[in-house]
């Protein structure tokens, strides 16, 4: 019997394998997510609290663009996911008119940082995975109206507005990658999550009106995450999420609880 063991270590020995009484397990590779959370570079007006964004076109911000894109092909991503709905297909058509010479980039994020940088990289389309869900702000608005609540609700809406104010004075004064690194840093994402959870102190048994709402935005984020994770085909995948900042504190959330996943930031690569 000892004999048939010393043959046998002899054996792997001689294949090359040393034999090790805990060889630790080597961790699986993981696909990365680099949520970036932006400023809506179009003003769409389309939220609560809308930033004022100044002309992107112009050319002291083109200038910055390009350094963000810099930056952003640090991660080099292989797919780059953006806010756009999955079932219009005219984003990923303006893409391929953009490479094509026969559209110019409007003032709108998806294209000035999504188009732009997809291009350097030689991707062949983008991808746009955002969804859709109700936002019932107004059922706080009346739970508060008739609860005697509204001041508490103003209050809070004031500290919003503040916030964007801030944002809004951060940008007038630095650049376009200085700014989202301020809007990505994970004092500002925790805080703007925050509000959300303070909307869900409005409510009551049978009139679930602030949780109602952050359940219908975190069942949005899940949706966009759950497109996201679908154009990961392997494990060397590098997926670049380009998202209103709004959303950022949620994505990350659902990037980071996801254990097939490595959740990336904007400030590794801003170094």
């Amino acid at each position: 019997m000892k004999r048939s063991v010393l043959a046998l270590v002899a054996a792997l020995t001689a294949l090359g394998h040393q034999p090790s009484a805990a060889e630790p397990a080597r961790p699986a590779a993981r696909a990365e997510v680099l949520v970036l959370g932006v400023y809506h570079m179009a003003n769409p007006g389309k939220d609560i609290f809308n930033p004022k964004a100044d002309d992107v076109l112009a050319p002291k911000r083109q200038a910055e663009i390009a350094q963000l894109i810099q930056v952003l092909k640090e991660f080099n991503p292989t797919k780059i996911a953006v806010e756009g709905d999955p079932w219009d297909d005219r984003l990923a058509s303006r893409y391929a008119d953009y490479l094509a010479g026969k559209h110019e980039l409007s003032r709108n994020e998806t294209e000035q940082i999504g188009y732009r940088l997809a291009k350097e990289l030689a991707h062949k389309t983008v991808y746009p995975v955002d969804a859709d869900v109700e936002f019932p702000y107004q059922r706080i608005v009346d739970y508060a109206k008739a609860s005697g609540r509204s001041k508490e609700l103003e209050a809070i809406n004031v500290e919003i507005g503040a916030m964007v104010k801030a944002q809004d004075q951060y940008l007038a004064s630095h650049t376009v990658l200085e700014t989202l690194l301020y809007m990505n840093a994970d004092d500002g994402v925790a805080k703007d999550v925050g509000f959300y959870y303070r909307f869900a102190h409005f409510g009551e048994p049978g009139d679930w009106a602030g949780a109602d709402l952050v359940s219908d935005y975190f069942r949005r984020n899940m949706r966009i995450c759950s497109n996201v994770t679908r154009l990961v085909n392997s494990p060397n995948e590098r997926v670049l999420a380009i998202f209103g900042s709004g959303h950022l504190g949620w994505l990350r959330h659902d990037f980071s609880s996801d254990p097939t996943l490595t959740l990336r930031t904007l400030a590794e690569f801003a170094k």
